[in-house]
């Protein structure tokens, strides 16, 4: 018989699951995530719902903030370090939700908003999806 999880996984379990998903990315592309930094959070900060005009905090699982890669520079200082971040309750009422394997959707969300940071449109994110698995 095999045991279910009967308790939702920490934000340090999440984190886990992202770094591991990163882990999988093909080279070209880990590269370039070098010094991106992974934040798990509860939920996104109001001003960041309300710039990407999102009502409901629930409809955000994850979001990339830095500077394109294109855009990076050794010459820009006092900025904050490129982030991905994932947020925690939309994601696991999402798992709960839909039934996906919880790996499967935080991979599903890393590689769109690092796809998205690279200018890639959704089909050219699922083919990397697919590779990482």
């Amino acid at each position: 018989m095999t045991r279910r999880q009967t308790f939702a996984p920490d934000a340090a379990e999440l984190e886990r699951l992202g770094e591991e998903a990163i882990r999988r990315l093909p080279d070209p592309f880990r590269v370039h995530l070098r010094g991106v930094v992974l934040r798990v959070e509860e939920f996104a900060e109001e001003e960041v719902l309300d710039q990407l005009g999102i009502e409901d905090p629930f409809d955000l699982t994850g979001l990339y903030t830095g500077r394109p890669v294109g855009e990076q520079s050794s010459w820009a200082s006092g900025e904050l370090p490129a982030m991905i971040h994932l947020y925690r309750r939309p994601l696991l009422d999402e798992w709960a939700a839909t039934g996906v394997g919880l790996e499967e959707l935080i991979t599903h969300v890393i590689v769109h908003e690092v796809g998205h940071h690279f200018g890639f449109s959704d089909a050219d994110m699922h083919a990397i999806e697919d590779e990482a698995e």
